[in-house]
């Protein structure tokens, strides 16, 4: 089977038409599935790269209903997903996010600093407007924890490829984490954190796809590069990862 290919870029970076631009040519390059990120101004999980472009979206005057927008926009053609931090999804009162994302055709959210156990109290709000709610797993996370976090995880399971942020370049072994997680569920397994051109090969052994955001958030913070250009170069990583990971 095919492995995947999830990018994430930030939504409103630098502003909403360039991210529907930037979303549907990346669908048209490669990526299986996008992670539309809500900027947060503190986003404890990722690196400095994705952290700059929070901040420079939230300079911009990014609110809320851009995400929706851009969603609107896309969500038919590529399959969507939110990325956001807890608080802004608690601002807009939970039912109310997932039954926008779900009436804009949006298949599930990554919310990093909810753990487990908090998750839980949704999980109903989940199903009730049918979006899946990914689960993480780290490379520190014991077998009985595995076991217990992936028990009923839907679309796949994000494997945290190291213990730290986004864009740290990193790397742990990550086989047995990875042999615990086939134990326990059939769902897909996708890592991510510090996946690029030249580590998408690597990473994507023995899982079935690759989560990818610092790489495309570094070329959109190039001062030298048009948007367009910018759309092009991002597009070229996709396509020689999903060759990469897929060889």
């Amino acid at each position: 089977m095919e492995k995947q290919l999830v990018g994430y870029i930030t939504t409103g970076f630098p502003d909403k038409d360039f991210t529907i631009d930037l979303a549907l040519s990346l669908g048209e390059n490669g990526v299986d599935s996008l992670e539309l990120g809500i900027p947060f101004s503190d986003p404890v999980a990722d690196g400095p790269v994705i952290e700059a472009a929070n901040y420079i979206a939230l300079e911009h005057g990014f609110r809320f209903k851009d995400v929706l927008d851009v969603s609107r926009a896309v969500a038919s053609r590529v399959d969507t997903l939110w990325m956001g931090y807890f608080n802004p999804f608690y601002q807009f009162g939970m039912d109310n996010v997932l039954r926008e994302a779900n009436d804009l055709g949006v298949s599930g959210m990554i919310i990093p600093d909810v753990p487990y156990e908090e998750a839980l109290a949704y999980a109903g709000a989940f199903k009730k407007h049918a979006l899946s709610n990914i689960c993480f797993v780290a490379p520190t996370d014991s077998d009985a924890r595995i076991k217990t976090v992936v028990s009923e995880a839907q679309k796949f399971i994000y494997l945290v490829a190291y213990a730290g942020i986004t864009g740290a370049g990193k790397s742990e072994e990550l086989t047995d984490t990875i042999s615990s997680i086939r134990r326990h569920t059939k769902t897909p397994v996708y890592v991510g954190f510090g996946v690029n051109e030249k580590t998408a090969k690597s990473k994507a052994r023995g899982v079935d796809g690759v989560i990818v955001g610092s790489a495309f958030i570094n070329v959109l913070l190039r001062e030298d590069l048009s948007l367009s250009e910018k759309i092009n170069h991002c597009c070229s990583i996709a396509k020689n990862i999903k060759q990469a990971i897929n060889e």
